[in-house]
């Protein structure tokens, strides 16, 4: 996406986004301070969303996919130039193993992109693969399976280094299907004393990222079925082991801001991956199902991180996990990171003396006022306005869609194309 194409969209638009951008800033304090955080909060591309996303019982692939892990690199260069806020991106091993780490590192650098954690993958089986995950890898009952799971995770960490990423991302299938199957005790006993052994050979300077989900592929059990179980392997552990909260992995109902605030104040939340379900873990675009709850567990984070004198964009790891396979991807990213960031300018326009003050005196009702004021604030504006002093585009989707970006994306790789991951 060539920088002028994006200036000349902007000079058509300024008039109308400035009208706009007045009137919202209008009742804005401490402006500036507000624009300066929006700007500076990025969020990380997982490499397996560029593609369409995989159901149980097909993938319906769209043209102009990325076909290796440099076009997938391309595309998220594509949606940072257009969005300013999506500067990293995330791999997972082995469907995206760097041949030449110092050429990904170079072609990164070019479109302004760092590495951020990389995820291992223990939950299928691999091509040559000598032993199989069916009954689990971390907890499995033969030492071999948990030894050759072990043995990837660390790999997965060399090759982070070799791209300077900090962080190892690990979330389990390992559970149970059926009572009896598994002794629990047993089970998670093992996944700690194999934890253990991939927590010592971690840098000094990167972190253990720990995932949890209730259900999925075993119904029955998971083996890291909650936030308890995630925060106890990580307290366990030691210091830089965190717990990883993917808002689609919990059940019905389930108070996530809740768990993020006690998280957050115990120093264990290493970050998110954020998409949106209606039913389950359904890695839906972000803020299309329940964005009000997405507001609420913002207004937690930079309520719980100003208590702890963080820095808002680097204090903890943000990153979006998505699935989709009837949009085409790079749009559905841009809608992802366009919801994070207006449920996070809403939770910056919460006034938290106030708030304080209602919820001192036991005042319900201005409690909830006060939230609800700040929810329903239309904030695209000063999105728009941080996104258009950073460099990007004043919208995003328009600028990809007048260009035809997609059209040339198909005549460069091709009407359909087979990517790796889900």
């Amino acid at each position: 996406m060539e920088q002028d194409k994006i200036e000349e969209y902007n000079h058509r638009h300024i008039k109308e986004h400035r009208r706009k951008f007045d009137f919202a800033a209008a009742d804005v304090t401490k402006l500036d301070d507000v624009l300066q955080k929006l700007e500076a909060f990025q969020i990380a591309i997982p490499s397996w969303a560029l593609g369409t996303g995989g159901t149980r019982f097909g993938r319906f692939s769209g043209g102009g996919e990325p076909r290796s892990l440099e076009e997938k690199i391309e595309d998220v260069g594509l949606i940072h130039a257009l969005n300013r806020s999506s500067n990293a991106i995330s791999l997972h091993i082995p469907w995206d193993i760097p041949e030449n780490p110092s050429a990904i590192k170079n072609l990164a650098a070019n479109f302004g992109l760092h590495f951020d954690a990389v995820n291992s993958n223990t939950f299928q089986d691999q091509p040559g693969q000598k032993l199989s995950y069916k009954f689990g890898s971390l907890h499995h009952i033969d030492k071999a399976v948990r030894q050759q799971a072990i043995e990837h995770n660390i790999e997965v960490v060399k090759y982070g280094v070799q791209l300077n990423s900090k962080a190892l991302s690990v979330w389990l299938s390992d559970g149970s299907n059926f009572p009896g199957q598994l002794n629990f005790r047993g089970a998670f006993q093992r996944t700690l004393d194999s934890l253990q052994q991939i927590y010592e050979a971690l840098p000094d300077d990167w972190k253990m990222w720990i995932e949890y989900k209730p259900f999925e592929p075993n119904f029955y059990s998971t083996t890291i079925g909650d936030w308890g179980q995630s925060y106890l392997l990580a307290s366990k552990l030691g210091k830089k082991a965190l717990t990883l909260v993917d808002l689609g992995h919990h059940l019905h109902g389930t108070n996530i801001e809740q768990i993020v605030s006690l998280l957050l104040m115990e120093g264990k939340l290493a970050g998110f991956h954020f998409n949106d379900s209606k039913y389950s873990d359904d890695d839906l675009t972000v803020g299309s199902i329940n964005p009000y709850q997405l507001f609420l567990i913002f207004n937690e984070l930079v309520e719980g991180m100003d208590a702890r004198g963080m820095n808002h964009a680097t204090g903890i790891g943000w990153m979006i996990d998505a699935s989709h396979n009837v949009k085409d991807p790079i749009e559905d990213l841009l809608q992802s990171v366009e919801a994070i960031k207006i449920a996070y300018a809403q939770a910056l326009l919460v006034d938290k003396s106030v708030l304080v003050n209602a919820q001192e005196q036991n005042d319900v009702a201005k409690a909830q006022e006060i939230l609800q004021n700040a929810y329903r604030t239309d904030v695209c504006p000063l999105i728009a306005e941080a996104r258009l002093r950073a460099g990007g585009a004043l919208n995003p989707i328009a600028v990809f869609r007048e260009q035809k970006t997609r059209e040339g994306l198909i005549k460069q790789r091709g009407e359909k194309t087979v990517a790796t991951g889900l």
